[in-house]
């Protein structure tokens, strides 16, 4: 009975996430966070403009707020909205503004060197982006930008994923865009002769 209940509300929490990302697709939602309460359920929506998701006197979070308990039926939903501290290191952001700019008539190889430029500057160890549909011609065709190391299939340890869509005159252009972090430094201590402790490539 508690599998059943927790799938019914994984199920429940993916149709608002998808939702809310519909909702506010101008304010580029990376992800949203669910935490049960006392007081009902705590909604965190973390995106790149803030002000789109709260409204003019956060009307829309009012509007959202009472959607979320008339359609999905989440009573007292207190909602949070942060904005993402680095856009460049979230795929998922980087995919939506390639979808937009390419929406926007702007050549899908400009924009995506100059997002692969923009992450590799944010400080991401590696980012391959793939564009793929009708680029320019009849026929789809797949395109791939890279920059950096990117784990292959099978490695993708630690490889952060985001997935957008295009909408254009001649199709559906998928954006998919990979981003390797670069690993936390490790520093490596050691007792010197006397007894003094020495970092990894501290003069002696």
């Amino acid at each position: 009975m508690k599998e059943k209940l927790f799938i019914k509300d994984v199920k429940l929490m993916l149709k608002v996430e998808e939702y809310i990302k519909k909702l506010f697709a101008q304010a580029k939602c990376s992800g949203i966070d669910v935490q049960q309460t006392p007081l009902g359920t705590r909604i965190t929506i973390y995106t790149l403009y803030p002000g789109l998701v709260i409204g003019v006197g956060g009307e829309n979070l009012r509007q959202l707020q009472q959607d979320l308990e008339e359609k999905f039926g989440i009573k007292n939903p207190q909602i949070n909205v942060e904005r993402i501290a680095n856009p460049m290191l979230d795929p998922l952001i980087v995919a939506q503004l390639i979808a937009s700019a390419i929406e926007r008539g702007i050549n899908h190889r400009r924009v995506a060197r100059y997002y692969l430029q923009r992450v590799m500057e944010a400080g991401a160890q590696g980012c391959e982006i793939v564009i793929s549909g009708k680029l320019g011609s009849e026929k789809a065709r797949r395109e791939r930008f890279r920059e950096g190391f990117v784990a292959k299939s099978g490695e993708q340890v630690g490889v952060l994923y985001g997935f957008a869509e295009a909408q254009t005159k001649p199709g559906t252009i998928g954006v998919k865009v990979y981003i390797s972090p670069k690993p936390e430094k490790l520093v490596k201590f050691e007792l010197g002769q006397k007894g003094e402790v020495k970092s990894e490539g501290e003069n002696p």
